[in-house]
């Protein structure tokens, strides 16, 4: 068993290093007074910054790296993981630098899955080459979501069109104008089986009857650098029937395709956020003095560090694991280490965010240091992609078959 990268992972994981040291941590600062300065504060990819940046990224060979096979950087799960961890030291920036940022990356891959040659033309190239954002809009106000199969959103057949009405809220990006294309999960039939009851289908932005009501905010935050989560109405929204994703009744299972690459992205960033969250601890603790001494000489303070190294070191192994998987047996086959990535990975950043934020005492809870931010964020995906409570089911549920099946054996 090896555990070292190999030399294409290596030489993109040292530029990917150096162009965050050089470029991206610099640029931070920067990229908050240009967004503070824009007329309209959703609009964040539309700062210089970001412009420069890419334009590095796309130099180092960066640039869609999550995306394999010819259109992207053409890297396996694996070697994309450890880019994707350092990306999440700077999550509000450096995904967006690589044209890596949710949810464009879920939806490209969507598209490069099951769009039409047209769909791929008009919406897929223009996503790629980071011109224009997207947005997925699953999840609604009135149904418990967490249940994909209770999507109530109505998308039903008129002639040569569709015609949608529902509402939808916590969508990611959707504030942004720079917005222009939205995925839509709904009902086409409302009779079928629970599985084929439900279709994907695009929708253009500025389609008449689709209102961007309102955005919403995370613990205080509306986190504006990645277009913010809006609430969405759908009012007799009348779309061409070649917008169909796939198959009529092949959404949910679209769905499921879109979410797998999508909840292990989210793991890796957020292993970047807790190395970020320890250094900033460390540093912290060795250079504040209470009751006469650094605090680091505190040994509560030394348990909270030496175990949030070892959650990290453990949760790291669990999901390189999940994307060698990915890579050697399917997505289906990697299903049981997805799912564990998923239940782990929020609640293992989070304590470690919260020891960090303890040791930075009141500052911790402040806008002087990402811990707070980094916090809300990390907090949403024990909803994103499907609560905690879902994945510990079904994966309680598989290894109670596995080991009944072992047992007959």
């Amino acid at each position: 068993m090896d555990f070292a990268h190999d030399d294409r992972t290596e030489e993109l994981r040292t530029s990917l290093l150096q162009f965050m040291d050089d470029h991206v941590h610099p640029a931070e600062p920067v990229f908050a007074e240009q967004i503070a300065a824009l007329e309209d504060r959703w609009a964040w990819d539309s700062v210089p910054v970001l412009a420069e940046l890419r334009a590095e990224a796309r130099s180092r060979g960066l640039w869609n790296a999550f995306l394999p096979g010819d259109q992207g950087a053409g890297l396996t799960n694996l070697q994309y993981a450890p880019l994707a961890e350092i990306t999440g030291r700077s999550g509000e920036l450096a995904p967006a630098a690589l044209n890596c940022a949710a949810p464009d990356t879920g939806n490209m891959e969507v598209l490069s899955m099951f769009g039409t040659d047209e769909q791929r033309r008009r919406w897929l190239e223009p996503l790629l080459a980071g011109e224009i954002r997207s947005a997925f809009a699953m999840t609604e106000p009135d149904v418990a979501s967490s249940d994909a199969t209770n999507i109530s959103t109505q998308i039903v057949r008129d002639g040569d069109e569709y015609v949608l009405n529902g509402r939808k809220w916590w969508i990611t990006g959707a504030m942004n104008p720079n917005c222009e294309i939205f995925i839509v999960m709904g009902k086409t039939d409302p009779d079928a089986d629970r599985h084929r009851q439900q279709s994907m289908i695009l929708v253009p932005r500025d389609t008449p009857g689709l209102e961007v009501k309102r955005g919403m905010e995370v613990f205080g935050y509306d986190d504006h650098e990645h277009g913010g989560h809006a609430e969405l109405v759908f009012n007799d929204v009348r779309v061409p029937a070649t917008n169909l994703i796939g198959e009529e009744g092949g959404g949910f299972g679209v769905a499921q395709a879109r979410l797998g690459p999508g909840r292990i992205h989210h793991c890796m960033r957020s292993i970047g956020v807790a190395e970020r969250a320890i250094e900033l601890m460390c540093e912290r603790a060795e250079g504040r003095v209470a009751f006469g001494r650094p605090i680091a000489d505190q040994g509560v303070v030394r348990g909270w560090i030496a175990e949030s190294r070892v959650k990290l070191e453990q949760l790291r192994l669990l999901v390189l694991k999940t994307a060698w998987l990915m890579d050697t047996v399917g997505n289906k086959g990697a299903h049981t280490e997805i799912q564990a990535i998923k239940i782990a990975t929020p609640e293992t950043v989070q304590w470690i965010l919260d020891k960090a934020i303890q040791v930075h005492g009141a500052g911790g809870l402040s806008q002087d240091f990402p811990l707070a931010r980094s916090y809300a964020g990390i907090r949403t995906l024990r909803f994103a992609d499907g609560p905690d409570e879902v994945h510990k089911n079904s994966l309680a549920k598989n290894e109670m078959r596995r080991q009944a099946s072992q047992r007959g054996a």
